[in-house]
């Protein structure tokens, strides 16, 4: 057992009052973050200076004398809205250092009313939240039932409260709890992404990819052009927003529930994962691929075999974003210029006459490199490669256990 941070997601059933409040506090946090990103641009033109967390929170103080209105929402989702402000700027900054002259996080942009994600969070103090069975108790909200579909375990951290596009509210509550880790494995295994079929594993095993945006775009090109002929501020054209918003949840909740079972599936059965470190940014300018890439979600699939790795004391190396995992013989390692074609799904190895498959060899080759990588991590000067295979996997494993790392 070993004590994490998890967050809990449930539906809530508000009543038209507590309705009322959660959208009035959104607008509140939108409406303070809003006016404090304005007043650092401000004093920053005309002065040079910046105001910091401590600054901020006492000129929310005294606005709140000024505004009534804001005394009517909880205090820490305001507060909360200062500090995500704060991140905003130390994130920009310290990107800027990072990589100069190259597009990153971007400076703080002014909250939207409507197009972008609509929340607050409020934290736990003095029992001011709670949970009994259905039903969870809210800053200035009361007692709010909600949809149980699991059961939520733990210590309560903080609650986000969010308001979706078709007009639902879901609470995300972060608990720190213990789960259970799954058995120790030997098995290590190498991951190769991909459009055609999802992944290909260096055990042989292929995986399809559900294309969920592709199945669903018949519907949603059918939806947008509903919503695109409605009148303006008529009845129809919020039903056929709210249509529109039902079909695009179904499709990320059908997505993150396929990425979920694969990524515990194969952090159940493997020790070490290697794969490939994926530019997804870069790959989607070319837009013939754009839009699979992106309904791919490559990115949240290694995100989840990350924290999940954490879980369970499993191993994610990633391995180079130029490393030729596809050109490379897993056989003899010769390196075929020729396999750059993306159309070249097979090929003989000229050198040791090898049969490879696209997909699989470059699995295999990323299993190699992977584990080449955590052996020079561990410093183990023993173990020698031979044909892309470790030589004395019983020795890498000794020193992966001993040493225990974590690297991701």
């Amino acid at each position: 057992m070993s004590s994490i941070q998890k967050a809990f997601k449930v539906i809530l059933i508000p009543t038209h009052n507590q309705e009322i409040l959660i959208n009035k506090t959104i607008g509140c946090v939108r409406y303070v973050y809003n006016r404090f990103l304005a007043l650092k641009k401000e004093l920053y033109a005309s002065e040079g200076k910046t105001l910091n967390y401590n600054a901020c929170s006492q000129h929310l103080t005294i606005l709140k004398k000024e505004i009534e209105w804001l005394k009517e929402v909880d205090k820490f989702a305001l507060q909360n809205s200062l500090k995500n402000l704060e991140t905003a700027y130390k994130n920009f900054f310290a990107d800027l250092k990072k990589v100069k002259g190259k597009k990153g996080v971007g400076f703080p942009k002014f909250k939207k009313k409507h197009g972008c994600k609509q929340s607050y969070k409020t934290n736990l103090t003095n029992g001011n939240i709670q949970i009994i069975e259905n039903r969870l108790k809210l800053p200035k909200l009361g007692w709010v039932r909600f949809h149980k579909s699991q059961d939520i375990t733990g210590k309560l951290v903080n609650v986000t409260i969010t308001r979706t596009s078709r007009g639902k509210y879901i609470a995300s509550i972060l608990c720190e709890t213990e789960i259970e880790k799954y058995p120790q494995v030997t098995e290590n295994i190498g991951l190769d992404l991909g459009l055609k079929s999802y992944l290909t594993t260096s055990n042989g095993e292929t995986v399809d990819n559900p294309k969920y945006y592709r199945t669903q775009k018949r519907k949603l090109r059918k939806a947008h052009k509903k919503l695109s002929r409605s009148v303006k501020g008529s009845s129809n054209r919020v039903k056929a927003k709210i249509k529109l918003a039902r079909i695009y949840e179904r499709i990320t909740n059908l997505r993150d529930d396929f990425l979920h079972k694969l990524s515990t599936r194969l952090i159940k059965e493997n020790s070490i994962i290697c794969i490939e470190d994926l530019r997804v940014s870069n790959m989607v300018k070319n837009h013939k691929l754009a839009l699979s890439i992106s309904d791919a979600s490559w990115s949240k699939f290694v995100t989840m075999l990350e924290y999940k790795a954490l879980w369970h004391n499993r191993i994610v190396q990633k391995v180079g974003t130029f490393y030729p995992s596809s050109q490379t013989c897993n056989c003899c390692v010769f390196i075929n210029p020729l396999v750059k074609d993306l159309k070249l799904r097979e090929w003989t190895c000229p050198i040791c006459n090898n049969y490879n498959l696209r997909d699989a060899n470059a699995s295999l080759n990323i299993l190699s490199e992977g584990l080449r990588i955590l052996t020079a991590a561990v410093g183990a000067p023993d173990a020698i490669y031979a044909c892309g295979e470790l030589v004395s996997p019983g020795f890498f494993q000794a020193e992966i256990v001993e040493t225990g790392i974590t690297r991701l």
